[in-house]
């Protein structure tokens, strides 16, 4: 093991040390995963009940994500009380997922069509072969989903190629291949950890992958603390079993990768893959200029979430407390325990003795008003409409036209478009390197001027056959190749149906 103060070996040109990794790992538990796991509660809301159906002394023994954001007065030890009738309600309505999937639909809700610009034609068609077939068997579509939501989630996302095992002497992929070697897998921020060059942010010197895994045996006991209200005051007792858990750390470079597990070192070979160049790629979700990180959808919508779910169980609480009427007797002796309900005969001597009705749910305008307020600042901080997820308004009209649609969603679309920039230069990154293996393992020989591609994006809205058809018929007056116009009405040019 190297001194502290000296580079790791194969890592000398960045000055990527011992001490520099060990503070890199501990501002990733520190300072980043904090924030990242506050950003997925608020997407995810899961439900957090343990086994014993408490968390932290949430109300009701149940705590989802998004309740950490209500005041005290909801959820605050007041909401702890012995009678739940002095239990305030707790509504937690999630407006930010459906959002997050609807912006991930409307970019890869279709699949994307990779389109090498190499300069001859049976290059061209042998590179994207290559490129499919390793797409493909990277997860193809799916993979693309689980890239743009964790970049819708955390505000960016990388993207590494692997070789599963020994590159050369494998068939090209695509070309009879029935297992590319070659893999593109998804980095979350929670799990990666950029080392930028110094001189420019754009750029990465090094790139360090931490995976942490439960292994088969059992780790040392943990106590339990006290339930309920009581935590604070009694001591911890008994211990929870637990499964041990081991860390797995892959620091990799232009030329080199270690791997350390449980602190030891694994592995220390040089990078084969694609020499002198980092197999990653960076993929912002909404480009932030002079940062390395992207822009979330998630985080701008907490303040608003969080208002709306602090109305929402202050309206039920009124609600719960209004509807249910209650009844004040007067004069009537042990009218207490009597239950209320039809077909009770109350009798009484006492001509003084009365039954007053107290209660009963009350409009309330201006409390409507402020929860549809604070619904359409979500819909313009997100720009992702009720109409996006299918759900329609008597105000917006007839949508009897693609172009009214389009209007309506105008602000969807554009920030649609926008992203295509940032997630479409991932994927081409990604598409150059694995060219770029290939070549160097001499399985597909191609020349750096060769290894361009070009995205096709498909429409996020649905289209009309017969507008489509039209626009294929005017393509192949003006001349556009055959196999391409039936390629983007849907047909492969392998389709036994096509003459």
């Amino acid at each position: 093991m190297p001194r502290a103060s000296e580079a790791l070996p194969g890592f000398e040109g960045i000055g990527l040390s011992e001490e520099l990794l060990t503070l890199l790992l501990a501002e990733h538990d520190r300072v980043t995963l904090p924030r990242l796991s506050r950003l997925w509660r608020y997407y995810r809301n899961p439900d957090e009940r343990d086994s014993r159906g408490t968390v932290g002394g949430g109300p009701g023994g149940a705590w989802l994500g998004q309740a950490e954001g209500l005041p005290s007065r909801l959820i605050g030890p007041a909401a702890l009380h012995e009678d739940d009738r002095a239990t305030r309600e707790i509504v937690i309505e999630n407006d930010i997922a459906w959002r997050v999937q609807s912006m991930v639909d409307f970019m890869f809700g279709k699949p994307v069509q990779i389109l090498s610009t190499a300069r001859d034609a049976a290059t061209r068609r042998r590179v994207e072969h290559a490129l499919d077939a390793v797409w493909e068997a990277s997860g193809g579509i799916a993979l693309l989903q689980d890239m743009a939501l964790l970049g819708h989630v955390y505000g960016h996302v990388d993207l590494l190629l692997r070789a599963t095992g020994n590159l050369r002497g494998t068939p090209v992929p695509g070309d009879g291949a029935a297992d590319p070697v070659l893999r593109v897998e998804v980095i979350e921020p929670a799990r990666g950890i950029p080392v930028v060059n110094a001189g420019d942010y754009r750029a990465l010197d090094a790139y360090i992958v931490r995976v942490r895994r439960e292994t088969r045996g059992a780790a040392a006991p943990v106590p339990i603390p006290a339930p309920g209200p009581w935590r604070r005051l009694v001591k911890p007792f008994g211990a929870a079993p637990r499964r041990a858990v081991t860390e797995t750390v892959e620091v990799i470079g232009p030329h080199h990768t270690r791997v350390y597990e449980g602190g030891r070192l694994l592995t220390d070979a040089p990078n084969t893959l694609t020499p002198a160049d980092l197999p990653v790629a960076h993929i912002q979700n909404v480009s932030e200029p002079f940062r390395y990180e992207g822009l979330s959808e998630v985080e701008p919508l907490i303040p608003l979430q969080d208002e709306l779910n602090t109305r929402l169980s202050d309206r039920a609480f009124r609600v719960t407390m209004q509807s249910f009427r209650m009844f004040l007797a007067r004069g009537l002796d042990g009218a207490g325990p009597v239950p209320v309900g039809p077909g009770r005969i109350i009798t009484t001597d006492n001509p003084d003795a009365s039954i007053t009705a107290v209660g009963g749910d009350a409009e309330s305008p201006s409390e409507a008003a402020h929860i549809q307020e604070v619904r359409e600042a979500i819909d313009k901080a997100s720009c992702v409409p009720p109409l996006a997820s299918g759900v329609l308004r008597a105000r917006i009209g007839n949508l009897t036209s693609a172009n009214a649609l389009r209007i309506t969603l105008m602000g969807l679309l554009a920030k649609t478009a926008r992203k295509r920039v940032t997630y479409g230069r991932g994927i081409t990154r990604i598409s150059t390197l694995i060219l770029r293996a290939l070549d160097h393992a001499g399985v597909l020989r191609t020349d750096e001027r060769d290894r361009g591609v070009r995205l096709e994006w498909p429409d996020p809205l649905p289209a009309d056959l017969t507008d489509q058809v039209a626009a294929a018929r005017a393509k192949a007056d003006l001349g556009v190749p055959r196999e391409r116009v039936l390629a983007e009405l849907g047909y492969p040019p392998t389709d036994p149906g096509v003459v």
